[in-house]
């Protein structure tokens, strides 16, 4: 049977990892990729799938280029239970806090609990309130027990919510959902590992999904310092164009990737895949990035003494709110732009890294 790789991208969507629980997710990846010749997990829970050189070749012989994906996603945890029966919460990750009003949730306790996020209703708000958003503070998740002795320990404090949130199917090739950042970069990877399936290349791969990167690029940090790659090439999103914002700061939808430029990004490496996308006739966006502290690359780049690195970006729209949107054709062209970087690689250009 052939894997759809945009049904897995959908399945990861609606699936639950909130940062430091990726477990479930991390399960599903590994009974979805075929294409790896190895798949492990390390001691912090990333991922780690590797596709070795083709045809095999002794390991000096064999530069280590790693790809790096988060699959965590922003999420909730349960901080009160009133006696009422409403839940207070917190956020794990940057969660857009003023879309949380209003939506459906799922609280991972000792059974899932369906609820909604509720606050007092306009119509009893002052004035001032109705202006403004409304804070964390006022918020609350309903579950529809009437007291905390009728949840009868359902719920703790500690436990996790998600959005409740089906992926939606746009017009044309793009989709909606939640957590497309960065289980979209996943969906690039596995595309990258399909195509390279019919591919020679001397480089053993290792596509890491990665943990915690929400709060704090956690998991790119361990994995790279097991690794030790040659290379590094960080996979996430960027700011879809949308009104309101700045061309500048955006990355066009359907354009194919936006490749990295900036302190945190190997000048070679960045030459190296326009040219590619060039010569492939796989369009891109020139991506401008100052400051890299928000992606896996950061983590990558600062690892002992220093990995060459790369970033590519999917344009999204709606960053870290329960519809964030691509164009999966999007998807496809990184992957492919990632699997021809990987063929073309040689060991000349890799000790060719150590200067520049």
């Amino acid at each position: 049977m052939t894997l759809d790789i945009k049904e897995i991208l959908i399945n990861l969507s609606e699936g639950t990892g909130v940062s430091g629980y990726e477990l479930g997710i991390a399960a599903y990846l590994e009974r979805k990729c075929p294409w790896a010749d190895e798949i492990r997990r390390d001691k912090l829970g990333n991922l780690i799938m590797l596709k070795r050189a083709r045809p095999a070749a002794d390991p000096p012989c064999r530069p280590k280029v790693m790809l790096a994906a988060h699959m965590d996603e922003i999420g909730l945890i349960i901080t009160k239970i009133e006696d009422e029966g409403f839940l207070r919460f917190s956020t794990v990750g940057g969660i857009d806090q003023r879309v949380l009003l209003a939506q459906e949730v799922v609280v991972h306790g000792k059974t899932e609990l369906p609820g909604v996020v509720g606050a007092k209703p306009p119509h009893v708000q002052t004035p001032e309130e109705r202006n403004n958003a409304v804070p964390m503070e006022q918020l609350y998740i309903d579950v529809g027990y009437s007291s905390k002795e009728q949840l009868n320990g359902l719920v703790s404090i500690g436990d996790l919510a998600t959005i409740n949130r089906k992926v939606v199917n746009l017009s044309s090739s793009l989709i909606a959902g939640k957590a497309m950042d960065d289980r979209a970069g996943v969906a690039v990877m596995l595309e990258c590992l399909k195509a390279l399936a019919n591919m020679n290349h001397v480089a053993d791969v290792y596509a890491v999904a990665t943990v915690q990167e929400e709060v704090g690029v956690r998991g790119a940090t361990t994995s790279t310092f097991g690794i030790v790659p040659d290379i590094g090439i960080a996979l996430d999103v960027g700011h879809g164009d949308m009104p309101g914002v700045a061309d500048h700061l955006t990355i066009s939808m359907g354009n194919g990737p936006g490749i990295a430029l900036g302190p945190h990004v190997h000048p070679s490496l960045h030459n190296r895949f326009v040219q590619i996308a060039k010569d492939w006739n796989i369009s891109f966006t020139l991506q401008p990035a100052v400051r890299p502290g928000g992606t896996d690359a950061f983590a990558i780049q600062i690892t002992q003494a220093g990995i060459p690195t790369a970033l590519l970006s999917l344009p999204l729209r709606y960053m870290h709110t329960p519809v964030e949107t691509l164009d999966y054709e999007d998807v496809r062209k990184t992957g492919r732009l990632l699997a021809r970087f990987i063929a073309e690689l040689d060991q000349e250009f890799v000790e060719g890294l150590k200067c520049f």
